[in-house]
C-alpha cells in the first residue's frame, strides 16, 4: 500500500507541474501579462509607471504599445487588451459596448509651431485666439501666414498639419474650437510623434502636440525647433503677461493646474477596459491610483486631487 500511495503522490506532483502553464522557469514564479494599447499621451507615462511597478511586481509582464486614444479603445472593447488608453471623453456608444474607465492623471494639447518661421516673434507676441485657430483649422481662411496678423507683411504659404489617426489631441484640440476631429483642415500625420517632426521640418508648418511630444522630457524646454502656440485667451490681440506661460513644461502644468490654461485643451487621461477591471490588471490600475500618482509630476503631467482619486478608485469596487 505504502508504494501504490507513493506512486499516487508522485503523479500528483508531476501533473501539478505540469499544469503551471504561466511559470516562469528561471524564477519559479508564475508570471501575469497586462497588455495596454492606444493614446500617445498617456504612452509615456504608462512606460514609467510599469518600470516603477515591476520594481515591486517582478513577475507582472507589461506589454504597451502606442497607436492613438481611438485603437486604444477599439482594442479595449474588443478584448484585445486588458487596457485602452484614451486621452478624451468617454462616448456614450462607447459605454453601451462596455467600456468601463477611470480617469488617473492630466494633461494638455498644445499647439506647436516652426521656430524658424519667419514671423516668429509676431506668433509670440499676439498668440492664436479662439476664433483664429478655427479660422485656420476649420475654415482654411489663411493662405499665407502674412493674412493671419493684421499689419504683418508675409506672403509665405501656412502649412497647416493635422492627425490623420483617430486620436485625443485632434478631438481635443477640435473640441476646443467647438469641433470634432473631422471638422480639422490639413495635411494628415499618423501620430505625435509624426506631427512634432512634420512641424519641426517645415519652416512654415503648424501643429498640435500632447505637452510630452512639445517639450523635452529632459530639459522641460520645447523641442528643439519647435515653438509653442500661445493662446490669446481673451482675444485682444496680444499676449498679455498672464497667457504667458509656455516657456517651460513645468509653467504650462502650473498653468493647467490654476485653471489658466483652459479645459479643453487640457484634459483628463483615462484607462479603459471591457466591463471590469479585474485581477492583475486591476491591481495595477490600483495602484497607479495611489502609489503610481507620486510619479506624474516628474514625467510632465498633472496628478489628479485626492478628492477624485477617491472617486476614481470607488469605480474599480
Amino acid at each position: 500500500m505504502e508504494k501504490v500511495t507513493s506512486t499516487i503522490l508522485l503523479v500528483m506532483v508531476v501533473a501539478a507541474v505540469a499544469f503551471s502553464g504561466c511559470t516562469d522557469s528561471s524564477a519559479g514564479n508564475a508570471q501575469e501579462k497586462i497588455t495596454i494599447s492606444g493614446a500617445f499621451a498617456l504612452y509615456p507615462m504608462m512606460i514609467a509607471w510599469s518600470e516603477e511597478y515591476n520594481k515591486i511586481n517582478p513577475d507582472v509582464k507589461i506589454e504597451i504599445s502606442a497607436g492613438g486614444a481611438g485603437k486604444g479603445m477599439t482594442d479595449a472593447i474588443s478584448g484585445m487588451v486588458d487596457i485602452g488608453m484614451v486621452s478624451r471623453e468617454i462616448y456614450p456608444e462607447e459605454e453601451a459596448k462596455g467600456a468601463i474607465w477611470v480617469s488617473v492623471a492630466k494633461d494638455a494639447v498644445v499647439g506647436t509651431f516652426n521656430e524658424n518661421n519667419p514671423i516668429s516673434q509676431d506668433i509670440k507676441e499676439k498668440g492664436f485666439s479662439n476664433s483664429s485657430l478655427t479660422s485656420l483649422y476649420v475654415d482654411a481662411q489663411y493662405a499665407t501666414w502674412g493674412d493671419i496678423y493684421e499689419g504683418v507683411e508675409s506672403d509665405k504659404a501656412v502649412n497647416v498639419y493635422t492627425r490623420s489617426d483617430a486620436c485625443g489631441a485632434a478631438s481635443i484640440w477640435a473640441k476646443y474650437m467647438g469641433y470634432k476631429q473631422e471638422d480639422l483642415q490639413g495635411t494628415g500625420v499618423s501620430g505625435d510623434p509624426g506631427v512634432a517632426e512634420a512641424v519641426k521640418n517645415d519652416k512654415l508648418g503648424i501643429g498640435y502636440n500632447n505637452i510630452n511630444f512639445a517639450y523635452d522630457l529632459t530639459t522641460g524646454l520645447p523641442i528643439n525647433g519647435i515653438a509653442i502656440v500661445p493662446l490669446d485667451l481673451n482675444d485682444n490681440g496680444k499676449i498679455d503677461p498672464d497667457e504667458d506661460f509656455y516657456t517651460t513644461r513645468d509653467d504650462l502644468i502650473q498653468a493647467i493646474s490654476e485653471g489658466k490654461y483652459p479645459s479643453p485643451p487640457a484634459r483628463d487621461l483615462n484607462l479603459v477596459t471591457k466591463t471590469e477591471f479585474t485581477g492583475a490588471t486591476k491591481e495595477f490600475v490600483e495602484w497607479i491610483l495611489t502609489d503610481g500618482q507620486d510619479y506624474i509630476l516628474e514625467n510632465g503631467y498633472l496628478p489628479l486631487s485626492n478628492e477624485r482619486i477617491t472617486e476614481e478608485r470607488a469605480k474599480l469596487s
